[in-house]
């Protein structure tokens, strides 16, 4: 009898452009990992980090839009690490894929290639349901990619601003609810925030927000219309359809 957790699906991504295993149980990436790279500003050259890659969805849909970056996928997990570079391959994308964990201290970083002020864009989908709110996963792998500490988001945030250049970006999804604890954590070293709530539909209250934050950045934040990715009820928005798709970006992305 099969391991149900080491088998695979094939799933595609950006309208077919991009095609990636997953495990068919543990953490599995979908519209937010999507969602977070149209809304990653990069330019070919710039080295990109995505921070908690899981299979490498958010990182290689970058690539997939901005030709050229240099790309560094970074997974706590050997075997999603194991899948994230074999993934790569198989897109023709290239990638250096690190298996670290986000909280290591700044010598382990360095010694896996990622010194500090080396790096111009970062982004990540850190693990974000509150335990006190939600029952945790019998999955071991799935719990540890989605349940935060009282110090995740702080300590992934940290570790971004490190590696990061100064005026590096850093570009991130959270729970709505959560926006409190995301101001505050880039209080430390970022400004010239870019927010963008994500509804369900026009009648729900935003569930995602993504934020784009400045290391050493001075301007003011910015809010951005809401994003919907229904109009009402069952009716998908054709620009979030056509994002999805490959097709364009989001506001953050752009210089």
């Amino acid at each position: 009898m099969s391991d149900p957790v080491l088998e695979l699906t094939e799933d595609a991504f950006l309208g077919g452009q991009l095609r990636v295993k997953q495990f068919k149980s543990g953490h599995r990436s979908g519209h937010d990992a999507v969602l977070l790279a149209a809304a990653t500003a990069a330019r070919p050259g710039d080295r990109v980090v995505d921070l908690g890659s899981g299979a490498g969805v958010a990182g290689l849909a970058v690539a997939c839009r901005v030709a050229g970056i240099d790309l560094v996928l970074v997974e706590i997990d050997a075997a999603l690490a194991d899948l994230a570079r074999a993934n790569a391959e198989a897109n023709a994308i290239h990638a250096d894929v690190i298996v670290l964990d986000v909280e290591a201290d700044a010598a382990v970083f360095a010694a896996a290639g990622l010194s500090p002020d080396s790096v111009d864009a970062v982004l990540m989908n850190p693990p974000f349901n509150d335990p006190s709110r939600h029952r945790a996963s019998p999955d071991a792998a799935r719990g540890t990619a989605h349940m935060a500490t009282a110090t995740t988001l702080a300590t992934w945030i940290h570790a971004a601003r490190r590696v990061l250049k100064s005026k590096g970006l850093l570009t991130l999804i959270w729970r709505a609810d959560g926006i409190a604890d995301v101001l505050a954590a880039l209080d430390h070293g970022f400004g010239s925030l870019q927010i963008l709530p994500v509804h369900g539909d026009a009648q729900a209250p935003a569930n995602r927000i993504l934020v784009r934050a400045t290391k050493g950045g001075r301007a003011p934040t910015q809010i951005y219309p809401a994003l919907l990715l229904n109009d009402e009820p069952g009716v998908p928005n054709k620009r979030v359809q056509e994002i999805l798709a490959g097709n364009g970006s989001l506001p953050l992305a752009d210089p």
